[in-house]
């Protein structure tokens, strides 16, 4: 008789404890602290919008979109709310997307993006 492979486990599951509440690398208005990104979301924000959703491998049209700006936060566990990000980029979405991208660029810099 041939004898069939078994796998043989090794280690015993593991429960994760809770993720830690994150937080936005910078703040919404925290535009001097990276004026490249600022520049490039005041004077071509749909250019902008592309790069945050082609860093999420999402659509070029929803970098700028609640739905994105909502799952980068549960991603990294920031506190938030739909409503929040809603009025985030209504009342000022040149910031919110410039915070998004910054955010993006801070984290892959730091290699947990």
């Amino acid at each position: 008789l041939a004898m069939a492979s078994q796998t043989v486990i090794t280690v015993q599951p593991q429960f994760s404890a809770a993720q830690q509440p994150g937080e936005w690398q910078t703040g919404l208005l925290d535009c001097c602290s990276d004026c490249g990104v600022c520049l490039c979301g005041m004077f071509c924000y749909l250019c902008l919008s592309c790069q945050v959703a082609g860093d999420m491998n999402e659509c070029c049209m929803c970098g700028s979109s609640v739905a994105m700006r909502t799952l980068y936060r549960t991603r990294y566990n920031i506190p938030g709310s739909i409503l929040g990000d809603f009025c985030s980029l209504w009342w000022c979405g040149p910031c919110a997307l410039c915070q998004l991208k910054r955010d993006i660029n801070r984290r892959r810099a730091m290699g947990i993006f």
